[in-house]
């Protein structure tokens, strides 16, 4: 049990207005986190939890990785801040460089941001100036899909198909639709890996472009695995075949690998794993282990060289950030970067992959579970809700396996996992026992 300093536990809970909380029951009954090492936190009570979602999808080296507190230390002794509008420091092309070359070979530029929020915004519209630069300035409408998540920025919120993220905020961004999902509990219910069926969910992509007319649409956003809207992972062929389509009608095709970037599903991303290219994919998350806040838009060279082709002189993307390429932010990359080449951690997800399906799938047998949803370090597992009050056994579920000593989060009724990849064969089959525990224990 860690040594807690209560001198760090703040008297003030009304300043904070904190993000996706319900701020009046937490601050009812306050728990705060102090300190983290490996796979595990340490609340204010001295309670150690093993962390089951890597922070929140970003922590997937571990905690207190002592390489990247280095690197970010000796960084702040040379140069602590320098933009890189019309100006450059060497960092941000280094990191650069290394990146490109754990992504698709079309992809051999990369626009940076600071979240993965302003990593979708930015892919958006790079696509809607893709177009009109081609002389396809129609092509204005963007295509998300339902129970997507695609970050908090207005862009991404339009294309997104969570509707309690949409609906406080009005009509959002004209012009955006959207695809079926691809959630078919009834015929892929425990499915081992990727559902078997749904491949066809793809070809709604088709009606929108009978609806609307391909010269009118600039570009289409999916998750590989859906992440947030409760891990929704795709049935086999699908993302192919939104590749085809896209392809056939001129429309770009963007990954959003916010959270499957960066080694969680057993590659250095889906679109490797799964053999599938976009035009553009966003990353952000585990880009830095989540010691200093970064995002990255890669972007492929037809895409690239189109601006760079351009007659006229000056700025080609009139777009960025104060902070894009920041210097802190690209030591830290490059330090955690050095980490998941040498523990080979961008395949560790796809060695674990049987025993963490085997160890998910054991719980299917509980009363109270209608699926499980796993794939390499991403599980979901759903339960049935409580008549009249949905979401509330997840919310139980989710407190009791925190008390059990397992942190997860319930996304309505489900409990959703994604470790740090340095997660053992031992520490995942405790987690799952644990889980199951806490499932039998709910009312």
């Amino acid at each position: 049990m860690s040594i807690i300093d209560h001198n760090l536990i703040p008297q003030d809970l009304d300043s904070f207005w904190m993000p996706f909380t319900s701020n009046r029951s937490f601050k009812e009954n306050p728990r705060f986190i102090v300190s983290a090492r490996g796979m595990y936190y340490t609340d204010s009570n001295g309670h150690e939890v093993l962390d089951g979602s890597a922070g929140l999808w970003c922590v997937n080296a571990g905690h207190y990785r002592e390489e990247i507190n280095r690197a970010i230390a000796e960084q702040l002794e040379t140069l602590d801040f320098a933009h890189s509008f019309s100006a450059g420091h060497p960092h941000a092309f280094n990191y650069a460089s290394r990146l490109v070359k754990h992504f698709p070979e079309s992809m051999n530029h990369v626009f940076f941001t600071n979240s993965g929020s302003e990593s979708v915004d930015t892919a958006l519209k790079i696509a809607l100036a893709y177009h009109k630069v081609c002389g396809e300035g129609s092509r204005q409408r963007l295509i998300g899909r339902e129970k997507a998540y695609h970050g908090m920025g207005f862009g991404g919120v339009s294309v997104g198909g969570l509707v309690k993220n949409r609906s406080p905020f009005g009509v959002l961004l004209p012009g955006t639709d959207h695809i079926k999902h691809t959630h078919d509990i009834e015929r892929n219910a425990f499915s081992r890996g990727l559902p078997k069926e749904g491949a066809e969910f793809a070809d709604d992509l088709q009606r929108l472009v009978d609806l609307h007319g391909a010269d009118t649409i600039a570009a289409v956003i999916v998750e590989p695995v859906g992440g947030a809207g409760g891990v929704h992972l795709p049935p086999e062929g699908y993302l192919q075949r939104l590749r085809d389509i896209c392809t056939t009608h001129g429309i770009l095709l963007i990954f959003d690998e916010v959270i499957t970037g960066f080694g969680r599903i057993g590659a250095s991303c889906a679109a490797t794993r799964f053999g599938v290219e976009p035009d553009l994919i966003t990353t952000a998350k585990g880009i830095t282990n989540a010691t200093v806040p970064m995002g990255a838009v890669f972007v492929s060279d037809t895409v690239y060289d189109a601006f760079m082709s351009i007659d006229e002189s000056g700025v080609e993307l009139a777009h960025g950030y104060t902070y894009s390429g920041h210097p802190l932010a690209c030591a830290a990359g490059m330090a955690t970067l050095d980490i998941y080449e040498r523990e080979d951690l961008f395949a560790r997800a796809a060695m674990l992959n049987d025993h963490w399906m085997d160890s998910a799938l054991e719980l299917r047998d509980l009363a109270k579970v209608i699926d499980i949803r796993c794939f390499a370090l991403m599980a979901a597992i759903e339960m049935e809700p409580r008549p009249g009050e949905a979401m509330q056994r997840g919310v139980e579920a989710g407190k009791i396996c925190y008390e059990n000593g397992v942190w997860v989060r319930n996304i309505g009724d489900a409990l959703v996992l994604s470790p740090p990849l340095i997660i053992t064969e031992e520490e995942i089959s405790r987690t799952f026992e644990v889980i199951a525990k806490s499932i039998e224990q709910t009312a």
